[in-house]
């Protein structure tokens, strides 16, 4: 089942309309604003990556040059990356408010004792 994918003329945003065919003939509605005047886009498309591929992705030294461990937000911009190249195994609330915290600037290890928790 194919993903169009449109932008709306009236708000600019996109939205997306699952069809049961590709010969379906489709009058999309924004799913934002209810505009009808439509411009379909043209879709990004997914290749899966075998395990070892993204593992290889993570281990590349050229893409962990702007990290700094000691501030929070850079550890943050390296775990979306690693969020990314893992997938949904690796994603999850826990995940996500980690990340936040970091953003905001706290260090996930201190509990405000200035000893890391065990």
């Amino acid at each position: 089942m194919p993903i169009y994918e449109y932008s709306c003329e009236k708000c600019r945003r996109t939205t997306s309309v699952l069809t049961t065919r590709v010969s379906e003939k489709i009058n999309a509605v924004c799913a934002h604003c209810g505009g009808k005047k439509m411009r379909r886009l043209m879709s990004r498309f997914a290749m899966p990556r075998s395990e070892e591929s993204r593992m290889e992705s993570l281990a590349d030294p050229s893409k962990m040059g702007d990290i700094d461990e000691n501030d929070p937000k850079s550890v943050a911009r390296m775990m979306k990356r690693m969020g990314k190249e893992m997938g949904d195994e690796f994603n999850g609330p826990e995940f996500d408010e980690a990340v936040e915290e970091l953003e905001g600037g706290g260090d996930l290890g201190d509990d405000g004792s200035g000893e890391d928790e065990d």
